[in-house]
């Protein structure tokens, strides 16, 4: 998902999606998922020369990737789409606005309860035995790019330092995520629930689990036939509700929470196995998939309401004996 937060920041964006011939790039991806560059250009009736402008406009402001496959005649290069979703939020911020960041490595999980199948690995390696339980508590887990499960949850502490006597109005969760299925599956729906402190405030179907091309940051030793990719999405928990992608989940609130700076965060992805679709979970990080990310978190805050019914210091109180 692509998220615009500032029109100004957008700008590129509006231009790429300006031209009918880039329109139609995007509708042609969408619909076969990914083409030759010899073969789009035929099927637009322009030049290699005048596509190659087209796709590197789309391509700058990370609307499509470019991947090169290796043919019997050599190297071809394939279009297909970078992004699911197009964000963009009109409402503009108070100037006021304060804004805790975090990031949390996806090995930093402080308890799991997980159900093959099921792994992790670092950049450069597996981290023991793929379907091994066993082996998400083993201490390389820390350095963990990318773990996957069939059922069951891992579930974070999220760094908490927003100034002394402040509450959180907001909290805002990205991740590249997907389902978890034998080798991989692009139609493999999965039932993923986010908790945050033990109340479930969304669930978002994954469609699959996407091995059709390596993931762009994905590491060359890594299976051919294993997970490639997520789908970057964005949990926000505010004062109209919970949302995913910007569409509402459901009507929990962050007022419900009573959040402050003395607040302890638990953020819990999981599968349960009641859920209609028990689909899995695969969590990419920064070394994994196609978005140099872990687990990125944005908390808004502000000044706590003083209880203006509190006795000052030194002063007498109603039934004080004096």
């Amino acid at each position: 998902m692509l998220h615009i937060t500032n029109l100004e920041d957008g700008l590129e964006l509006f231009k790429a999606l300006g031209s009918d011939v880039r329109v139609r790039i995007l509708e042609i991806l969408l619909e076969y998922n990914n083409m030759n560059m010899n073969d789009l250009a035929s099927r637009l009736e322009i030049t290699n020369g005048a596509l190659t402008s087209h796709i590197k406009k789309l391509e700058e402001c990370g609307l499509i990737k470019i991947t090169n496959q290796s043919t019997g005649h050599g190297n071809q290069k394939i279009a297909s789409l970078n992004q699911d979703k197009i964000l963009i939020e009109l409402t503009q911020s108070t100037p006021e606005r304060n804004v805790y960041k975090t990031s949390i490595p996806i090995g930093n999980y402080s308890t799991c309860s997980v159900y093959p199948t099921c792994g992790l690995a670092t950049e450069k390696h597996l981290i023991g035995d793929v379907d091994d339980r066993r082996y998400f508590f083993h201490n390389d887990r820390y350095k963990a790019q990318i773990l996957w499960f069939t059922k069951g949850y891992v579930e974070y502490i999220i760094p908490n330092f927003i100034p002394g006597g402040q509450k959180i109005d907001e909290i805002c969760i990205t991740m590249e995520i997907s389902s978890e299925a034998p080798g991989v599956n692009e139609n493999w729906p999965s039932d993923i629930y986010f908790y945050l402190n033990d109340i479930n405030v969304a669930m978002w179907t994954s469609p699959g689990d996407f091995g059709d091309v390596r993931g762009i940051l994905t590491p060359d030793w890594w299976i051919p036939k294993w997970n490639q990719y997520g789908l970057l999405k964005m949990l926000q928990i505010n004062k109209k509700g919970s949302f995913v992608d910007g569409v509402k989940k459901s009507d929990i609130t962050i007022d419900q929470f009573e959040l402050t700076d003395k607040s302890m965060l638990r953020f819990r992805i999981a599968v349960p196995e009641s859920a209609e679709h028990v689909g899995g979970v695969t969590l990419f990080g920064r070394a994994f998939g196609n978005y140099s990310q872990d687990i990125d978190v944005y908390i808004s805050y502000s000044p706590r309401r003083m209880d203006t019914t509190a006795t000052p210091i030194g002063m007498p109180r109603p039934g004080d004996v004096q």
